[in-house]
């Protein structure tokens, strides 16, 4: 049994400790990956009957930042599937015990390889008390907790997507000065050819021709 946390005779220190640990409870699996190209990368969880599921992924860098995604129940039933998206977020219950499946391909890519972000959480936030669910109001301390757990969450999902994002930004930067740097090699070495060439024809211009005469015996 979960020991009351919030009663009024808690250190803030200790509080603030039990909020954090909670607010880690949900089990879910947050992983980036290398998704090579001509390549598919499944994942597999067992998930009971009745359980609130939510899967939402990102592709960070490579290529046009798309990939396919599937997802399919221990039935093989397909729950979703997208082709070539570059985010999205599904929400699900599951329909009966067993393993799903969810997998990202890139095949439809020749040369580009990706790297893929995904968050899948199974299941919903324990109560951060036995008695949350109570008829009776909760003491301010209490609520207090509660307001500092779902503030966290918040907080800890907002980091996530602007991690994601300056790492999206730099990969698209790094492309990007790639690309001029590319350019630039290429118009000086253009700018060089067309000096040269320009060269040797105006000193063609300015150069001396000699004509020979030939006598026709009389």
């Amino acid at each position: 049994m979960l020991p009351r946390v919030c009663g009024a005779d808690l250190p803030l220190g200790r509080l603030l400790v039990v909020v954090l640990a909670l607010a880690c409870a949900t089990r879910a699996s947050e992983i980036t990956f290398e998704l090579p190209d001509n390549a598919k990368q499944c994942f597999y969880e067992e998930i009971a009957q009745g359980t609130k599921c939510t899967l939402e992924f990102q592709v960070i860098t490579g290529g046009h930042y798309d990939v396919d995604c599937r997802l399919e129940d221990p039935d093989g039933i397909v729950l979703y599937k997208e082709m070539k998206k570059q985010y999205d977020s599904f929400t699900f219950t599951a329909s009966r015990n067993g393993t799903y499946k969810f997998c990202f391909s890139n095949e439809f890519s020749t040369f580009t390889h990706k790297t893929v972000y995904f968050d899948f959480q199974v299941g919903e936030d324990p109560p951060l008390f036995p008695s949350e669910n109570r008829v009776t109001a909760l003491t301010q301390m209490e609520s207090a907790c509660v307001s500092i757990h779902e503030a966290l969450k918040s907080v800890i999902d907002y980091q996530t997507h602007f991690r994601l994002r300056e790492a999206q930004g730099r990969s698209r930067a790094e492309d990007l000065n790639t690309r001029v740097a590319y350019w630039s090699i290429g118009e000086a070495i253009i700018l060089l050819v067309v000096s040269i060439g320009q060269v040797f024809l105006l000193k063609s211009f300015f150069s001396d021709k000699r004509t020979t005469t030939t006598r026709v015996g009389s």
